[in-house]
């Protein structure tokens, strides 16, 4: 059997790519293609409780700070959880696997943003990840502040959101609070901003940015069919 199809969405959060990723992965199944989604940290077991840690805001409350280095390492725990238990049987069986964040995340937000540098972070790919690279990578860049200021009102309201109710034996959940990174300040993203365009100069084959500025028409109707045109050559 063929091998599937490796797509990756980057982006600063607030820039889209989930809703975009979401919309490729209902147009690719209504076209009668495979799909199997997940975003990073998060989808595994492992990966779920990871993604607690790494995004929540009260992690550090109870843990203490995370250091650079910690976080990296738990992102990669996550990738290579995802990696074997999801994405290379999927590829394996054919299926087109769409990520929400890959390592490329990880150079820009660890590498650049905490200042890690990209040498350290390609050498764990290689290390952790076996150097498996997506087919595809497409990264949405809206302007940074826009970014920005969407994805701390997004992730404000789903922390102000009520909790849900339990039945008595269960132990009540507190609501999602993913502003961990949310809180950096501005100079911290627009390192990362930078790093992803240094990545797609440096990649342009693989990584396809996906302009969102003030100029034509940025709708999200529109980015769709943009994302469409970029990945239906690649499905050939």
């Amino acid at each position: 059997m063929p091998r599937g199809l490796f797509i990756t969405f980057e982006g600063l959060d607030g820039s889209g790519k989930t809703t975009q990723m979401r919309r490729l992965a209902a147009w690719l199944t209504a076209s009668g293609r495979t799909v199997v989604s997940l975003r990073q940290p998060g989808t595994t077991a492992l990966g779920d409780r990871l993604r607690a840690v790494l995004l929540d805001s009260r992690s550090e409350s109870a843990l203490g700070p995370i250091t650079p280095l910690a976080e990296m390492a738990l992102m990669f725990a996550d990738r290579a959880q995802a990696i074997a238990e999801i994405i290379e049987p999927a590829l394996a069986a054919g299926s087109i696997v769409l990520c929400d964040r890959y390592t490329d995340s990880s150079e820009a937000y660890q590498g650049a943003g905490r200042q890690l540098g990209s040498a350290r972070i390609l050498a764990m790919h290689a290390a952790v990840c076996n150097n498996l690279q997506p087919d595809l990578t497409l990264l949405l860049l809206p302007p940074l502040e826009a970014a920005l200021a969407r994805a701390r009102r997004r992730n404000h309201h789903h922390a102000a959101a009520p909790t849900q109710p339990q039945p008595q034996a269960a132990t009540q959940t507190q609501p999602a609070d993913e502003n961990r990174f949310e809180r950096e300040p501005v100079d911290f993203y627009a390192r990362i901003h930078a790093a992803y365009l240094e990545i797609a100069a440096r990649e342009p084959n693989r990584v396809l940015i996906i302009a969102n500025d003030d100029t034509g028409d940025n709708s999200i109707d529109a980015i769709e069919l943009r994302i469409r045109a970029l990945v239906a050559p690649r499905l050939q």
